[in-house]
């Protein structure tokens, strides 16, 4: 699975899938000249990264979302994007003051 997961750490676990699901795994993993074992590994262990970032960022949002609701304070639109097109032209600038 990932780099910090040792052999020792790595358990068994049985899965069911449906017969065409299994299938498509075998095409793929014949075409990538891998096993199927690796193909799912590699499938379940890009969808976990890939949800914990997605959580990750919808709890710093729901953050944010109560942190304005209890201050008051934000950027505009205009500010933020001001502030956008300056790093992208290559300023290193810090982000404008929030306000309420």
């Amino acid at each position: 699975m990932g780099p910090a997961m040792t052999a020792a750490a790595a358990q068994t676990v049985a899965i069911e899938i449906d017969d065409e699901t299994k299938a498509r795994v075998k095409r793929l993993a014949d075409a990538r000249h891998r096993t199927p074992h690796w193909v799912m590994r590699e499938a379940i262990s890009q969808y976990v990264d890939r949800e914990e970032k997605r959580e990750a960022f919808r709890q710093d949002t729901l953050e944010a979302w109560e942190a304005y609701r209890s201050t008051g304070r934000h950027l505009t639109a205009d500010e933020a994007d001001a502030w956008l097109a300056q790093l992208e032209e290559g300023s290193d600038i810090e982000p404008p003051e929030c306000h309420g």
